[in-house]
C-alpha cells in the first residue's frame, strides 16, 4: 500500500485521473501492471478499481444490491457469477443487512463502503482510493480504514491519496509527499511524519500585538503574520541535521486563543 500525501491542490486527484485514463498526461509515461495509460487504455481500465471521495458515484434511487449489480454488469459479469460477486461484496463491506435499502437513505460512511465495493467488483489488480474518508465522521473513517487494512492484508495493491498524515501513516507501507505537482520525497511513513511535523502553521484569533512580538522571537518560529480574515499566522521550522531541503509543506491548525 502506497500513500500519496499532500495538501489540497497538490495534484493528487489529477495524478489519479491520469493513472485511471480519465486525463491524458501532458508529458511523461504512466504504466499500470505493465500497460501504458495512453496506448493500452482498455487493459488499464480492466486492471483498476477506483474509489473517489465525496458523495458522487452511486445511484440514490437504487438499492445497494441494484447499484452493485449494475456495476458488475458494466464489467461483463452476468448470471450466477454476478449474483455471487454482488453478495460477496455486500458481505465484505458490511452492507448485507442493508442490501435492499435505497442508497439515498445511507449515511456518508455507508455510501463510502458501497463505493469501495463498487471499486472491487472486477477484482482489480490495483485499487485507487482518492481521499476516501473526506467528510466522514471519526467513527466512520476509522471503520473504513479498518476495512482498507483488511484488503491490504489480503494482498490487494492500493494507492491511497490523502492530506491526513495520520491516515497515511496508519495504512501505508511507503509514502510519497507531493506539493504543487512535484514529488518532494518517497520514504517510510515514520520518516515523512518526522519531516512534516517539523513544519507547522498555527492560525490564532485575538492575539494582542505584544504577544505577537514575543511569538516572533521564539526559537524555531519563522514568521508571525496577519491574514486577510483577521487571524494571526505563526509558522515554525525545526530542522534536524539530516534535513537540508528548502521544501515547506505545513500542516494547518486553527485555534481561538493564543
Amino acid at each position: 500500500m502506497h500513500g500519496l500525501l499532500g495538501p489540497n491542490g497538490a495534484g493528487k486527484t489529477t495524478l489519479c485521473k491520469i493513472i485511471s485514463t480519465v486525463l491524458l498526461p501532458t508529458s511523461g509515461t504512466v504504466r499500470v501492471l505493465g500497460h501504458d495509460v495512453v496506448t493500452g487504455t482498455a487493459r488499464v481500465k480492466s486492471s483498476l478499481g477506483i474509489v473517489f471521495g465525496g458523495d458522487k458515484g452511486a445511484y440514490d434511487r437504487l438499492t445497494a444490491r441494484q447499484n452493485l449489480t449494475f456495476w458488475a454488469s458494466v464489467y461483463g459479469l452476468s448470471g450466477a457469477r454476478r449474483r455471487r460477486r454482488v453478495e460477496e461484496l455486500l458481505e465484505r463491506v458490511g452492507l448485507a443487512d442493508r442490501a435492499r435499502d435505497r442508497v439515498g437513505g445511507f449515511s456518508r460512511g455507508m455510501k463510502q463502503r458501497l463505493h469501495l465495493a463498487r471499486g472491487l467488483v472486477s477484482d482489480p489488480g490495483v485499487l485507487i482510493l482518492d481521499e476516501p474518508t473526506v467528510g466522514m465522521d471519526p467513527v466512520a473513517a476509522r471503520d473504513f480504514r479498518t476495512l482498507v487494512g483488511e484488503l491490504r492484508s489480503g494482498g490487494t495493491t492500493i494507492l491511497l491519496t490523502t492530506h491526513d498524515m495520520a491516515e497515511a501513516a496508519a495504512l501505508s507501507d511507503r509514502v510519497s509527499l507531493i506539493d504543487q505537482g512535484a514529488l518532494v520525497m518517497t520514504e517510510t511513513p515514520e520518516t515523512v511524519g518526522d519531516l512534516v511535523s517539523a513544519y507547522e502553521r498555527v492560525d490564532a484569533r485575538g492575539v494582542p500585538e505584544p504577544l505577537r512580538q514575543r511569538l516572533g522571537a521564539l526559537p524555531g518560529v519563522v514568521s508571525v503574520t496577519g491574514t486577510e480574515d483577521g487571524l494571526t499566522r505563526v509558522e515554525t521550522e525545526t530542522r534536524g541535521p539530516r534535513w537540508r531541503s528548502s521544501a515547506r509543506w505545513s500542516t494547518p491548525r486553527s485555534t481561538t486563543s493564543p
